[in-house]
């Protein structure tokens, strides 16, 4: 499923490739699958969150009945630690060999006709939209402005050089400088734009992420190892078996020699015209966009990477965070496969090593509160051999009563037992049996 993080910024139709949701009702769960339970749904208890205390800092911590393991605190803003040997060699690469079993796919695919659907649902005037861009209020749109609105241009990842040859090519920019001025803006027809990207095919480099990737189930069934890794996390995240268990399967992803993926965010807010993925299911409103609310990640390394690879968080612990800073001169701090050594912070890639952080604020009330900015990060060209990871996100809705609901649906469904017990997004029929031993 294809990931956004969406926000009004970039609603501008060259540059927004959204996860659309178009309500057909054959995708609809029905009446019979929404909540039924007797009552309300219970107030959920405050979210668990470690913390940092410093950088460097060091705590112990029993994970598996054998060993101790190490949690090192990476960074503060975001919240980000490290823990060496979470996972045994054995277990990479079983996690490895069950991916090649089942089969990778592209991890990216450029939009096909639902993009132009979700651009006519956009009720925004391109003065809005020039307003909303204009992040100095001149009257007058720099490329930095457009890049730093712009994260997921139409599946491709953006460049000044690319909005240059765009501007060309329309006409857009009829005095050749890279500024549009407000009729400029005006004159323009936003669709040519897209019909630009369609007839222009992009190479792997091109694409903001160049990986493959499936999915493999953890839940009741799955392989005794892949059980096994879902309990750690419980134990770690020290969160409830609810939330964890009914969060997304585990992503295994390679890149080959050449792949990255740009400075991105995990997780996205929720505005009133978007719904979490994993909550959908109760959720009584129709809403166009849907994102997945990631409130944690837990990234685990599953091999050595003989070049490049690292993970690099490029503004953590910033004093500060201001969107347009990422963007200075020729610099872009987002662009992984160019400027990953300018990052704040890269982590090495080490087999059996994970990294966990969390993608929101707390709310100071025990939720979810605003994405953490300070989460970006991205996935550094690996210059020389292959790079293997794997992703457990642990799924939160930021509206703490819908969470509720979604857990309290989802106990009735495994009381009643049959294939509806979990999420239709979090099964994975075709594999969840599989017994492999190496």
């Amino acid at each position: 499923m294809v990931f956004v993080h969406l926000y009004l910024g970039n609603v501008l139709a060259l540059l927004l490739f959204v996860h659309y949701s178009n309500g057909d009702e054959s995708s609809d769960p029905g009446p019979q699958r929404r909540a039924q339970g007797p009552g309300p749904a219970p107030t959920l208890g405050p979210l668990t969150r470690l913390e940092g205390i410093k950088v460097g800092h060091e705590r112990k911590v029993q994970l598996v009945a054998d060993r101790d393991h190490f949690i090192r605190t990476l960074s503060l803003k975001p919240l980000l630690f490290e823990i060496p040997g979470f996972l045994s060699d054995e277990e990479c690469r079983l996690i490895i060999h069950l991916a090649q079993m089942k089969g990778l796919q592209r991890s990216q695919i450029l939009p096909t006709e639902e993009y132009e659907e979700a651009m006519g649902t956009m009720q925004v005037s391109q003065l809005d939209l020039f307003r909303l861009l204009d992040q100095n209020r001149d009257g007058r749109l720099q490329l930095r402005e457009v890049l730093a609105q712009t994260r997921l241009g139409n599946g491709r990842w953006m460049t000044p050089e690319n909005i240059q040859e765009m501007y060309s090519a329309i006409k857009a920019d009829p005095d050749g400088d890279g500024v549009l001025s407000l009729q400029e803006f005006s004159d323009m027809d936003l669709r040519d734009f897209h019909k630009y990207m369609r007839s222009h095919e992009a190479a792997s480099s091109e694409l903001v992420r160049n990986s493959h990737h499936t999915w493999l189930y953890q839940g009741e069934g799955a392989h005794h190892i892949m059980r096994a890794i879902r309990q750690r996390v419980l134990r770690l995240t020290r969160l409830s078996p609810e939330i964890v268990e009914l969060s997304e399967p585990l992503q295994v992803v390679r890149y080959g020699e050449g792949g990255h993926y740009h400075a991105h965010v995990d997780s996205g807010p929720v505005y009133p015209e978007t719904i979490c993925s994993h909550t959908k299911l109760v959720a009584n409103e129709s809403v166009p966009f849907e994102t997945s609310c990631r409130y944690m990640t837990v990234l685990f390394y599953l091999n050595n990477v003989t070049g490049g690879g690292e993970t690099v968080f490029p503004v953590a612990d910033n004093r500060t965070y201001d969107e347009m800073s990422l963007i200075q001169d020729d610099v872009d701090l987002r662009d992984t496969r160019r400027h990953c050594d300018k990052g704040n912070l890269r982590v090495k890639p080490q087999q059996g090593t994970a990294v966990f952080w969390y993608n929101y604020l707390p709310d100071g009330q025990g939720w979810v509160g605003d994405v953490d900015d300070y989460s970006l990060h991205g996935g550094c060209l690996v210059t020389s051999g292959t790079k293997w990871i794997a992703n457990n996100w642990i799924n939160v809705d930021p509206s703490r009563a819908r969470q509720a609901l979604f857990q309290q649906e989802m106990a009735r469904l495994a009381r009643e037992g049959g294939t509806d017990s979990q999420p239709e997004w979090a099964l994975d029929r075709a594999y969840r049996d599989a017994r492999v031993e190496l």
